[in-house]
C-alpha cells in the first residue's frame, strides 16, 4: 500500500473508532434506561416536581444526551475527519 492509501485506511479506521465508541454510549444509555424501567418501575414514577415524574426526566435526558453524541459526532467530523480528508486528496491529487 502507498503512504496516501495507509494514511486513508487509518483515518477510515480513527472514524469507525468514534462511531463505535459513540453508538457504544448510545447504547449502553439507552438499554440502561430501559433495564430500569424493567426493574425499577416504581422508583421512575417518583415525582421530581408536580407533573414531572423520574422516568419522563430520564428520558429526556436520554433524548438530549443522543444530540449531544451527535453533536460530538458531527464536530470531530468537520474539525478532524474532514480536514484529513481534504489533506489527503490534496496529496493524491499532487502527485
Amino acid at each position: 500500500m502507498t503512504a496516501p492509501d495507509e494514511e486513508l485506511a487509518s483515518l477510515a479506521r480513527r472514524r469507525w473508532r468514534v462511531a463505535l465508541t459513540l453508538t457504544a454510549a448510545m447504547l449502553v444509555t439507552y438499554f440502561g434506561f430501559l433495564v430500569l424501567i424493567a426493574y425499577r418501575k416504581a422508583s421512575l414514577g417518583a415525582l421530581v416536581a408536580p407533573g414531572l415524574s423520574v422516568g419522563i426526566l430520564l428520558g429526556a435526558l436520554l433524548i438530549v444526551f443522543a444530540w449531544v453524541l451527535t453533536g460530538i459526532y458531527v464536530r470531530w467530523a468537520n474539525k478532524i475527519y474532514d480536514v484529513e480528508l481534504a489533506r489527503l486528496r490534496d496529496k493524491k491529487e499532487d502527485t
